[in-house]
């Protein structure tokens, strides 16, 4: 239930005692507050388990605590005394359970036994793990075509659980891996192939010890990403410059008190996150870099006038790069008036971060989901690349491109095989490796599979992990879709959304947390592995007690389905479930990037991925690093709504109590919202011409010609700092808002931070 006064004071800096309250108020409501605090003992750990929170790298060198607060919200929310047990199920049916919040139903605690739907009841249903696996194969095996199944993965599977689940499916006989990236950073992997020939990021958790500019990019990491506030702030206090190009202020990216520092929290103190501040409008992000690179090339034909050094990295941009006389011409004619009215800025203001690059000698841009949810985001992050090579900042220590990533592995995730586009060198080895062919044609992404659905062409969806159905946009849409397939089948740790939305035959298979200890069937514990965002692999072990007895891993309820479906023939399912080094021993086979992978997790901190464009060799198909020849769009949607004052732009975002789908509590404290979730942000002279005053109700209306009502109702407006015409909101609650059918250019990720609305005051 929301509070009397939902909007209150925001807190002057991140982290500080109020993230101490928030830690302890979270350890407290798990129930097992003592454990709590020992269990986070080991969290980010060389002889402990990898958070299953954000993909933040850890440091090479370790430390006595490596958890944030938002980590002890993923870990005590997992760790909870709470159950979902065959009982609840038994009180509740589904009908009553689809009108919960998303905090509700997850805060019910941890699914205890696999649970079968029953129709003629609306109740789900206590099931053996045989009977649930024997069904699921039996409709996979009804279907006509491999095709008619969509199988998703989510960012918290482990590496072992996902490269089992591509061979099952691959084996099955289709490509269709809906994949929670495609939802997030897809526009990061297009983009770093097309430019650097491999789709991730090139730095070191250590190169932000070194570089001397930082530029952060369209995210919040006091939210999404806490560990990274003291990179920033250690960055800052030795003299470094970290320029923020954000749409909202963010309290994150101002200042952080650690509260790891004891003196620190006794004198209330801070440090700064940021040296330098820009609101961009939504979407402008592309334009800043044009005009940056307008002013780099402007610097180096006055020094070359001057007789003095250069500012181009002439002996990179020759021996590395392609296409950059190209780009050249492109920026050049580039109007400052298309640059100036598309991000929002001032020439004045584009120039002086340009200057800050152009005096610095090693330089970091860092991005997340601000910049990869626009129709132009995989033309952004080309331009950002492009940026970066006029002055040779990647291949060297303190410099490079790090796409900040979401899910504790959803790089890791994709590494092993999580692909719609089947990449033939995997393709290849696994065929060499299993004896029998692999299907080659393109699957079904994220925005592939919703039409699928939606059109009837799909008949079964099997979820390892994540929130399907929250996560997508047009979430109404989808609902519908879902309830109409044969079979659903959500492998998960806690009850969602999704698992209500109830096909022919369903089933929820409750597995393993990333904290609890997965024992074989003699007695020895299994570790498995993710990839973080500087592709180190690291080990991870549970400690926990399993919540269940009845409980299985990821990899045992995969290999019992695939077993079911295909039988022991060409994988030994039974022995892969038995032991996670078997399949590890499987991924260094087919991905020999992986080495001797079994003895490097076994050591402290684990270790690196090889990373070509790191070492300044380019898997691209000149050779070479690749500047961009992408124009700026003609307009963005901001520009476009501005034909009257009465349409704007909204994005979408988490509040500072959710990670992904998974809402911890009801605060966003540093945006100063208590105990509500359906606001809007808005600018207040906003708010003033639209005859609006804050507190207001509201619905909030898609403007999309399409013939599909969108809207919002009953939400709360929010005066906040943020540009003219720019409005915000949290997800899953906006994704109503979002059509399926605006995404981005080659990257097919849903346009959530570009979605045009209009206002009306609610009449509930």
């Amino acid at each position: 239930m929301a509070k009397k006064n939902p909007i209150g004071k925001s807190s002057k800096a991140a982290g500080g005692w109020g993230a101490l309250k928030s830690v302890g108020n979270q350890l407290l409501g798990s129930g097992k507050p003592v454990s709590g605090v020992r269990i986070m003992l080991k969290a980010n750990q060389p002889d402990g388990f990898d958070c299953p929170g954000c993909a933040w790298g850890d440091p090479e060198h370790g430390s006595s605590f490596e958890f944030c607060e938002n980590g002890v919200k993923a870990v005590s929310w997992e760790a909870t005394k709470g159950r979902t047990s065959p009982g609840f199920f038994a009180k509740y049916s589904v009908s009553e359970l689809r009108t919960w919040s998303d905090y509700e139903l997850e805060n019910q605690g941890r699914l205890t036994n696999p649970m079968r739907y029953n129709a003629q009841t609306d109740h789900y249903e206590p099931v053996s793990w045989g009977s649930a696996f024997a069904e699921i194969a039996k409709e996979l095996n009804s279907l006509e075509s491999p095709n008619q199944a969509e199988f998703y993965t989510s960012g918290r599977a482990s590496n072992e659980a996902a490269f089992l689940y591509q061979t099952f499916v691959r084996l099955y006989g289709t490509n269709n891996f809906p994949d929670c990236s495609n939802m997030c950073h897809e526009a990061s992997g297009v983009a770093l192939t097309e430019s650097i020939g491999i789709g991730k990021g090139t730095v070191l958790l250590e190169d932000f010890e070194k570089a001397d500019v930082i530029f952060v990019v369209g995210q919040n990491p006091g939210t999404n990403h806490p560990r990274m506030l003291a990179d920033l702030r250690k960055a800052t206090e030795r003299g470094a410059r970290v320029i923020v190009f954000n749409t909202l202020k963010e309290k994150g990216l101002h200042r952080f008190s650690d509260p790891q520092k004891k003196l620190e929290m006794i004198r209330g103190g801070s440090g700064s996150t940021s040296t330098d501040y820009y609101r961009p409008l939504l979407g402008g992000d592309m334009a800043i870099f044009r005009g940056m690179a307008k002013l780099v090339f402007a610097a180096e034909d006055a020094a070359q006038a001057a007789g003095k050094e250069p500012v181009l990295d002439h002996d990179f941009i020759r021996d590395h790069c392609s296409d950059f006389e190209a780009y050249k011409k492109l920026v050049q004619e580039t109007s400052w008036e298309h640059i100036e009215n598309q991000s929002g800025l001032t020439r004045e203001q584009i120039g002086e971060a340009a200057d800050l690059y152009i005096s610095a000698d090693k330089v970091i841009t860092a991005w997340a989901m601000g910049v990869t949810q626009h129709k132009h985001s995989v033309q952004t992050i080309r331009e950002i690349s492009s940026f970066m090579f006029l002055k040779g900042n990647i291949g060297r220590p303190g410099a490079g491109l790090c796409p900040v990533r979401g899910h504790s592995n959803v790089q890791g995730d994709r590494t092993v095989g999580i692909n719609e586009k089947a990449p033939a060198a995997l393709m290849d080895a696994m065929e060499r490796e299993l004896g029998v062919p692999m299907p080659r044609e393109r699957g079904h992404n994220v925005i592939d599979a919703i039409g699928a659905m939606m059109s009837g062409q799909a008949k079964a969806f099997i979820g390892l992990g994540g929130n399907f159905a929250r996560a997508t946009p047009d979430s109404p849409l989808i609902a519908d879709a879902m309830c109409k397939l044969n079979l659903t089948v959500n492998i998960a740790t806690k009850l969602n959304h999704g698992h209500l939305l109830t096909g022919k035959v369903s089933y929820i298979l409750p597995c393993l947390g990333r904290t609890e200890i997965d024992y074989n069937s003699k007695g020895e514990s299994q570790l498995v592995t993710v990839e973080d965002s500087m592709s180190m692999v690291h080990g991870s072990g549970g400690i926990n007690k399993p919540a269940s007895e009845v409980l299985k891993s990821e990899v045992k309820i995969i290999s019992g389905i695939a077993n079911a479906t295909l039988g022991n023939g060409v994988v030994d399912w039974h022995a892969m479930a038995e032991d996670n080094d078997k399949i590890r021993d499987l991924i260094a086979r087919v991905l020999p990037m992986f080495g001797d992978y079994n003895a490097q997790i076994r050591k402290p901190r684990g270790f690196r991925l090889r990373n070509s464009a790191a070492e300044r060799e380019w898997n691209t198909p000149s050779g070479k690093a690749t500047f961009s020849t992408d124009d700026l769009p003609e307009q963005t949607e901001w520009q476009r709504n501005q034909k009257d004052d009465q349409t704007f732009i909204l994005q979408t975002f988490r509040s500072h109590d959710q990670y992904n789908t998974t809402v911890y509590g009801l605060d966003d404290r540093y945006r100063g919202v208590y105990g509500e979730r359906e606001v809007v942000f808005i600018n207040p002279e906003d708010m003033k011409k639209l005859g609006f005053k804050a507190g207001d109700r509201v619905d909030i209306i898609g403007c999309y010609d399409d013939g599909i009502e969108r809207i919002a109702h009953n939400f709360m407006l929010v005066s906040y700092d943020i540009p003219y015409g720019c409005v915000a909101g949290y997800y899953p609650e906006l994704n109503i808002l979002v059509p399926h059918q605006t995404f981005g250019d080659k990257s097919f990720t849903p346009a959530s931070k570009s979605v045009e609305v209009r206002f009306r005051l609610s009449s509930k």
